[in-house]
């Protein structure tokens, strides 16, 4: 069996013995995307040691997205990407330049919440 596909599986095995899901697996993994690249732009910016790490995380969830997305749902797929990479980079923006400290610890742990929920749909 191909990388891909042997991502693909594992990825399909993690969430369905997760809670059931109201959204497509398309969709999951589209805001994983898109919340992946927000992610690593940022740390191309601002230097970071993990680069590498989320860099990887990004590709494997795009694997992920190609191998169960439907051809029509290129459109959706696309503009979930685009809002939850726009999202992230809302919150990344906040913990990062922000005068009000609270609000940037909230920043900043939500951001990091969203990832984690990403990555935990990752093995290795």
């Amino acid at each position: 069996m191909g990388r891909i596909k042997t991502i693909a599986l594992t990825g399909l095995l993690a969430i369905s013995a997760a809670p059931a899901q109201a959204e497509p697996l398309e969709m999951t993994f589209a805001t994983c995307t898109g919340r992946f690249s927000a992610l690593m732009e940022h740390q191309w910016l601002l230097p970071h040691p993990e680069l590498e790490q989320t860099t990887r995380r990004r590709a494997a969830m795009i694997s992920l997205l190609e191998a169960v997305m439907p051809p029509s749902a290129g459109r959706e797929v696309l503009a979930r990407r685009i809002e939850a990479k726009h999202a992230q980079r809302v919150l990344l923006t906040r913990a990062t330049f922000n005068d009000d400290s609270a609000d940037a610890h909230w920043a900043a742990t939500r951001a990091e919440a969203q990832i984690a929920s990403c990555a935990a749909l990752l093995t290795g």
